[in-house]
């Protein structure tokens, strides 16, 4: 049978020559792979139509982790802790996310993923989790200890969810390396799991669309610490096989 072609949106970023280049992390290509997808990265153009060109190729999409989403695109005026932000990376992200939903297409996002998808939807972001969620447990703990694999906080799942049947439990153990996170969900859209302390850590669509969207990142866990992991990027490839 075919294997599933699962469209990777590309991250601008500098080698150690200070040289540009487009790339998505090996680990994001390993999880798919291992789950019987075969991954296709797509560029960060300003030609939409080239983006729309490769999106056509794809039966899925996963949006991948990385900088802030800018405030702009959900109409607040930047933190003072906002990180990062690569406008051109927003644009192409928003628009496959977008295209997804009008097609019916399965879609997946991950870390910054489920920031974009809840963007591109209608939804709004905390632009800094530290500061105006001072409660709130360190979402940044694998960025300290620079293990990415380490489990770092349970995720309590709605036991109705796709993800709570997939991996076959209502908890599960994630690590965590954001300061973003959702805050008011996109119409369209529900939580599904939450950290200890309320943060939003998964939500999916309540459509017929398949949107599953985690703020931890499984493609480090799967294969090492959480094996249940690898049962999620497996459902999410037999639904773009069909």
């Amino acid at each position: 049978m075919k294997r599933p072609v699962i469209g990777i949106s590309c991250m601008n970023c500098r080698d150690g020559n200070e040289s540009d280049l487009m790339a998505v992390r090996p680990a994001y290509l390993r999880a798919m792979e291992a789950a019987g997808g075969v991954p296709l990265l797509i560029p960060i153009s300003d030609d939409l139509d080239v983006v729309r060109t490769l999106y056509a190729m794809c039966d899925g999409i996963l949006l991948p982790g990385g900088d802030d989403v800018d405030p702009t695109f959900f109409g607040e005026e930047p933190h003072a802790h906002l990180g990062d932000v690569d406008r051109r990376r927003d644009v192409v992200e928003i628009a496959l996310a977008r295209w997804t939903h009008e097609d019916k297409k399965p879609l997946m996002g991950i870390c910054r993923g489920i920031q974009v998808i809840n963007v591109a939807f209608g939804g709004t972001l905390y632009q800094d989790v530290p500061s105006q969620l001072p409660e709130a447990l360190n979402h940044q703990a694998n960025y300290t200890t620079r293990q990415w694999d380490l489990l770092s906080h349970r995720i309590a799942l709605e036991p109705t969810s796709w993800l709570a049947k997939r991996l076959s439990g209502n908890t599960v153990m994630g690590n965590t390396m954001h300061h973003q996170a959702v805050k008011d969900l996109a119409p369209g859209m529900r939580a599904v799991g939450h950290a200890p302390d309320g943060v939003i850590e998964a939500m999916e669509g309540t459509g017929d669309q398949l949107v599953v969207a985690v703020q931890c990142h499984p493609e480090y866990l799967w294969a090492t610490t959480e094996p249940r992991w690898l049962h999620v990027f497996e459902g999410f490839i037999v639904a773009c096989g069909l």
